[in-house]
């Protein structure tokens, strides 16, 4: 794999570090107010809890629901797992996708109103965009998602006779670098248009708010050094030319 593409994968080793330090934009755009565009603000259930008192037996951050809410198939769930480790890889910085629940929150997007891009502008006519247009379908959210997952499997055992997730590392980066570089085949849109929505879902799941199912723990904002959701800050943190580490709050902390 070539070196751009491994850049646009994951970053291991010390880029891993100034990968983290430097996607101020994900954590300011995705954790604060969604500016991206992305998933944060559509999941029916982020609303909902947003605005209710968090139940004061589980600790603050971490009422995080494991269950399954959009995906039927668990094998679908676990390619999708897999898919999102190798964008978001575990190293010696902290936890990856997997470990930060961002399969989960994927997942309860897709069964929310994210899924059905109930907040964009779904009337005709559809044409084919540009490469810079972005995201141009008539396809929904969730079924970009589940044909791009069938698609993955399929380019997985055509190539390497088996299935992504038998697959090692450095050939699940193949299938996902040739969906960058839309050299797979997804009925109704191009492949790295699926792969640009799971990379930013990926990182959404990261660094969003523990309300909506990834960043477990907070160990995303941690990574970073992200104080997360503040009620206030002191005068003196304020006036300090120098960083001052902060503890993390998140959206349970401000209703406890």
């Amino acid at each position: 794999m070539s070196t751009n593409d491994e850049k646009h994968l994951n970053a291991n080793g010390s880029s891993r570090r100034k990968f983290l330090r430097n996607s101020g934009i994900a954590a300011g755009g995705v954790v604060v107010g969604g500016t991206l565009g992305g998933l944060l603000g559509f999941s029916d259930k982020g609303e909902q809890e947003s605005t209710a008192t968090a139940s004061k037996e589980t600790p603050p951050a971490q009422q995080h629901d494991q269950a399954l809410e959009y995906f039927t198939n668990r094998a679908d769930f676990d390619l999708l797992g897999q898919a999102t480790e190798r964008i978001f890889p575990e190293d010696e910085n902290g936890p990856g996708a997997i470990g930060l629940g961002v399969p989960y929150y994927i997942d309860h997007q897709l069964a929310g109103k994210w899924g059905i891009n109930a907040k964009e502008y779904r009337q005709g006519p559809f044409f084919e965009g540009e490469l810079n247009q972005g995201y141009q379908s008539q396809l929904k959210y969730h079924q970009i998602y589940d044909l791009g997952i069938e698609a993955i499997e399929k380019y997985s055992q055509a190539t390497f006779s088996e299935g992504f997730t038998a697959l090692d590392g450095e050939k699940q980066d193949e299938v996902l670098v040739a969906f960058e570089n839309d050299k797979a085949d997804i009925p109704g849109i191009k492949s790295s248009i699926f792969f640009n929505i799971l990379r930013q879902s990926t990182i959404e799941g990261a660094y969003s708010d523990p309300l909506y199912g990834g960043n477990k723990d907070m160990q995303g904002w941690k990574m970073k050094e992200y104080p997360g959701v503040q009620m206030s800050y002191s005068d003196e943190q304020v006036a300090s030319k120098e960083f001052i580490e902060i503890k993390p709050a998140s959206l349970h902390n401000t209703h406890n």
